[in-house]
């Protein structure tokens, strides 16, 4: 029989991973700081419970999908929490991008319950969850990672076991600088290439077959085409990101520049009321700055 999976945080990420669970015959609780997305699942199949306690208490498996470090400590070790509903022997798996060593301060706290925890933070984007296509980065004990495989199948296509609790957090930190350096370029290039004239969609189909192809510029084109960004992952999101990649780099001494110089940019489109855009929107930064009009 399948284990019972409890899913908390049905965000944009959180609410396409839940449904490709419950389309692999795992039996799902769900909780949401908002009901909309419960109900939701529940009409899919999904059980409801009304705090974090309650879904620790009715599961053997535990996902959580937040928004940052704060919220995952919050849900995990507060009031009504998971550390107050869990049985021995849970596993939770928080796959949300939070500080690595939050991940590994939350889960020696629960280890003293009995629970073992994995930090296992994706990258894909909304497309990625709704296909089931997800890069999943895993740290924590080899044993239980071999026990939730399984379920991963179930949410991603790239699973990778890195090494101890923390890993999968540093590694996506790794990917997240990539993304955003890249989307940055890419802003940069088109800026370029329309104020000299060029047409977008024959400029990005020939960057597309060179080198310069990459997974943003294939999964962003269709918001460079129609100068439209609606968030499959938000630009306030990344820029919280880039504050967790830039304290993790102060903390291990490794300067970052590059990804200094993008985080101001991301910043400054927050400013501009453009946090709530996809975080490909930085290009429109970028446009402000040339004085070129989409």
């Amino acid at each position: 029989m399948a284990h019972v999976i409890g899913f908390i945080g049905l965000g944009i990420m959180g609410r396409p991973m839940a449904r490709n669970l419950l389309k692999a015959g795992y039996p799902l609780v769900v909780h949401n700081r908002s009901r909309g997305p419960v109900d939701e699942l529940v009409a899919a199949g999904a059980r409801a419970a009304p705090s974090p306690r309650e879904v620790a208490a009715q599961c053997e498996i535990l996902i959580t999908m937040l928004p940052n470090s704060p919220d995952v400590e919050q849900v995990a070790l507060g009031p009504d929490g998971i550390v107050e509903g869990a049985r021995e022997g849970l596993i939770f798996v928080d796959m949300s991008t939070i500080s690595p060593l939050v991940s590994q301060r939350i889960g020696q706290a629960l280890a003293a319950r009995g629970v073992q925890m994995l930090d296992a933070p994706v990258s894909g984007g909304e497309q990625g969850a709704i296909e089931g296509t997800l890069s999943i980065m895993v740290g924590g004990d080899r044993a239980v990672f071999e026990r939730v495989l399984p379920v991963f199948q179930a949410l991603g296509r790239t699973i990778t076991h890195l090494g101890p609790l923390g890993s999968g957090g540093f590694t996506k930190l790794a990917n997240q600088i990539i993304v955003a350096v890249n989307l940055t370029a890419l802003g940069e290039a088109l800026t370029l290439a329309r104020k000299a004239g060029l047409d977008r969609e024959l400029t990005l189909k020939a960057l597309a077959g060179g080198l310069a192809g990459s997974r943003c510029l294939e999964q962003k084109t269709p918001n460079y085409l129609s100068n439209s960004y609606p968030p499959g992952f938000r630009v306030d999101l990344h820029f919280k990101d880039l504050g967790l990649i830039m304290e993790a780099a102060r903390a291990l001494g490794v300067p970052l520049p590059t990804t200094a110089v993008v985080q101001e940019l991301f910043n400054a489109l927050r400013v501009k009321g453009r946090g709530g855009l996809d975080h490909s929107a930085v290009i429109t930064l970028l446009e402000d700055l040339a004085g070129v009009s989409a």
